[in-house]
């Protein structure tokens, strides 16, 4: 009888587990330089600095109806003759500034957002005027109130919202559309936010064409240098596509030179056990690179280390795996949360759930398996499918998926109907479930 746990075997002893790997990548990270930018282009940034509100908001006492601005005073008797008349001598419009004061007996025609003139106490709407009256008639000059007005009625306060001096948003505040809207309502046409990492992208192998070229026998296009300008665009990052190199020297270390221009290289391929070389010599000729096998599939081979940039600063380098499905999971473990850091995110990592397998997940090595899963809810309960063959060069599993479901180190497999992490791909992880 096979048990359900792995018994650790030797073939392990040199793997890096996935937080290791995870947390010595992350330790070359940190938020990057303050830039100050128009605020419509801070979406998804995060404020460097505190925003204090230099002005009340709303900036003065402003009506919340359409009515008319009076004083509570005058309609306060219950045994009065209703409607009880006022004389109108003004008509206050939103961004109109009204030239009198209420004085007893009168009234002053008021509409919403405008600011309340001095010595009234209290707006009235026109429903509970004689303006909707059939036999009104403005020109009269006079409003028939018909009920008793409670002070402060339908008065918005100046700096109810926002008080002058306060501090409206703190640094580390992210970006949302919401968020920008307040910064507009401050009158700041610009945000102070950490920049945006600039990611460059490089793809290696002789067999790859770009795609929308023509394609000869034994070529296949280079899909993963396209998701990965995308995965990057996704995290914030600025991607810098540098191309596809040639399996020699020359060419490898050539884009380099031009990839270190960033602040962050991402190369595709050339970095496994036993592929060939040329790439593996390229790196560790430019820099100090390490070559990791990580506990994970897919995604087994990464390369981490610092490129040497003319010795003015290091750059760091993840190499990812070449197989289109490894290079975006290890994409997400280690490449999404550097990203993220370098923006100043609190959150670096996705959203994680519970859900219920729909079929099995295998796992024959001992290593964390990042299963495609497609997830659906069902009454409140997140139930996961797997999205096809898992093979790591399965693309449109992939595409399919909207979560990965994970099965851990030490289990031989999951089995449908069994309890599962999940990792949400297609939620931003600054909204919750």
């Amino acid at each position: 009888m096979r048990s359900n746990v792995h018994k650790h075997s030797h073939h392990h002893a040199d793997m890096y587990p996935v937080e290791k790997a995870r947390s010595e990548i992350l330790s070359n990270f940190n938020k990057l330089e303050e830039s100050s930018i128009p605020i419509t282009d801070s979406l998804g940034m995060v404020l460097s600095s505190d925003v204090k509100a230099t002005f009340n908001i709303p900036p003065f006492n402003n009506s919340s109806m359409d009515g008319y601005a009076i004083k509570v005073q005058d309609v306060a008797d219950p045994d009065a003759d209703w409607p009880i008349y006022l004389k109108v001598t003004e008509t206050i419009a939103a961004g109109d500034f009204p030239s009198n004061i209420v004085e007893p007996g009168t009234a002053m025609r008021i509409m919403t957002g405008a600011p309340i003139p001095d010595g009234s106490d209290g707006v009235v709407p026109f429903e509970d005027t004689t303006e909707m009256d059939s036999d009104f008639d403005i020109k009269r000059q006079q409003i028939g109130i018909k009920v008793i007005a409670s002070k402060g009625q339908n008065i918005r306060l100046a700096g109810k919202d926002v008080s002058i001096g306060e501090n409206v948003l703190y640094k580390g505040t992210n970006c949302t559309y919401s968020v920008i809207g307040v910064l507009a309502s401050l009158g700041l046409g610009t945000a102070n936010v950490y920049r945006r990492p600039v990611v460059s992208i490089l793809s290696t192998g002789d067999e790859l064409v770009e795609p929308g070229e023509f394609i000869t026998p034994g070529k296949i296009y280079d899909s993963n240098s396209s998701s990965l300008i995308s995965a990057v665009r996704e995290a914030g990052g600025i991607p810098k596509y540098i191309g596809i190199a040639s399996d020699n020297l020359e060419s490898v270390k050539g884009m380099l030179q031009e990839a270190m221009k960033a602040d962050l290289v991402i190369s595709s391929a050339g970095v496994s056990k036993g592929d060939y070389d040329v790439v593996k010599q390229a790196l560790s000729e430019s820099g100090d690179l390490n070559f990791w096998s990580v506990r994970m599939r897919p995604a087994k081979p990464l390369a981490f280390g610092l490129l040497n940039n003319n010795n003015q600063k290091t750059v760091p380098l993840i190499g990812l795996p070449g197989n289109p499905v490894s290079s975006l999971v290890a994409f997400e473990q280690f490449c999404r949360p550097a990203i993220r850091k370098m923006l100043g995110k609190e959150r670096l990592f996705r959203n994680k759930s519970q859900g219920v397998l729909t079929g099995p997940i295998d796992n024959y090595d001992a290593r964390r398996v990042y299963a495609r899963v497609h997830v659906t809810s069902d009454n409140g309960t997140l139930i996961a499918t797997p999205t096809g063959n898992q093979d790591s060069n399965i693309l449109t599993s992939m595409a399919k998926a909207n979560a990965f479901a994970i099965c851990p180190e030490d289990e031989v497999g999951k089995k449908a109907g069994d309890t599962v992490e999940l990792i949400m791909l297609d939620r931003d992880e600054d909204t919750l479930l």
